[in-house]
């Protein structure tokens, strides 16, 4: 990141005019030790190994493009937000604490934008939330985005590659996260900031320590989509005293069956609300399909909430666990 220079004061104006009285030779240039003290910029590149693809940036990006709610937010809680451009592919509305600094961030796209669009931008980087947003008929494939003079980032913690996938994913992943944003976006001091505010939150939850099982339902009607062992779920429910009745699914997410569901009988639900997929919503189907009608959690409405923001590794993940314990001590 280029250091600023410090401004250099003009000359008084009665300093001008004694020198024009100096001397017509010109005065030998000042030697580096008369020479006022200023900070040189840097041109050392940030170069990062991001999911297997190098990122290089030579200077502290001034067009941010944020794909998913998640960069757009950590952007924003580091201080970028007058240098992002533009927004897209957000899964709800912002924290309160954010939502004034996104008042004037234009939304490209309520889906992954086109690379036409992004093109548009002219973006300096495009951080995004997941790998896949960086596709053909996405935001455009990253070496072909790299070869047009933008950086492409993806959150660390959404690396699937082998070697590259956090295994499990743990907060002191997300706060690394937080890290190496903040170095490549120019806000390390910023960084740092949230990062021991968050660790400092963390440290204060007491988790519940009843030994409550757990299913973290996420979307899905025929066939349920659920949190697995070593994702942002089983990182959220562990910190919050759960159980997670998938933890021994090695995967952040998986596909699983009602019947396999009403087998685990788990003391609670998590249930994600999204606007396209509320919690009122699974609520109905939990009740009115016979498989898990007669689950425990269901008859006496044992279920906790999360909002869909909150899901995926980002700024929310210590609040979804403070909210969980709240309302575990609610019932």
């Amino acid at each position: 990141m280029p250091a600023t220079a410090r401004a250099l004061g003009a000359l008084p104006a009665l300093a001008l005019l004694v020198a024009a009285g100096l001397s017509g030779c010109a005065g030998a240039p000042a030697s580096s030790a008369e020479a006022p003290d200023a900070e040189t910029p840097s041109t050392e590149p940030i170069v990062l190994d991001n999911c297997g693809t190098e990122v290089s940036l030579g200077a502290t990006p001034q067009r941010i493009l944020t794909v998913k709610s998640s960069t757009l937010e950590l952007a924003l809680a580091l201080g970028a937000g007058d240098r992002i451009i533009g927004s897209a592919f957000s899964d709800g509305p912002l924290p309160d604490d954010l939502a004034a600094d996104a008042e004037d961030i234009p939304v490209v796209s309520d889906k992954v934008p086109s690379k036409e669009a992004v093109l548009d931008l002219e973006p300096d980087l495009v951080f995004a939330g997941w790998e896949s947003n960086f596709s053909v008929d996405g935001a455009g494939e990253r070496a072909d985005l790299q070869n047009l003079g933008i950086t492409t980032y993806v959150t660390p913690a959404a690396c699937k590659a082998p070697g590259y996938m956090p295994d499990p994913l743990t907060f002191d992943t997300v706060f690394d996260g937080f890290a190496e944003a903040g170095q490549l976006l120019g806000e390390t001091e910023a960084a740092s900031a949230l990062i021991a505010e968050q660790r400092a939150e963390l440290d204060a939850i007491t988790p519940d320590d009843r030994g409550l099982t757990a299913l973290w339902y996420s979307s899905g009607t025929d066939q349920p989509f659920v949190g697995a062992g070593i994702g942002a779920p089983e990182m959220i429910m562990s910190a919050a005293g759960l159980e997670n009745v998938f933890a021994d699914v090695h995967d952040t997410w998986t596909s699983s069956s009602w019947e396999l569901i009403a087998e685990a009988d788990p003391d609670v639900i998590v249930l994600v609300d999204a606007a396209w997929n509320t919690a009122a919503s699974k609520i109905a189907l939990l009740t009115s399909n016979p498989v898990t009608a007669q689950l425990d959690a269901v008859r006496n409405e044992r279920y906790v909430l999360v909002d869909f923001p909150a899901t995926e590794a980002g700024i929310r993940n210590v609040k979804a666990v403070e909210s969980i314990v709240t309302q575990l001590g609610e019932q």
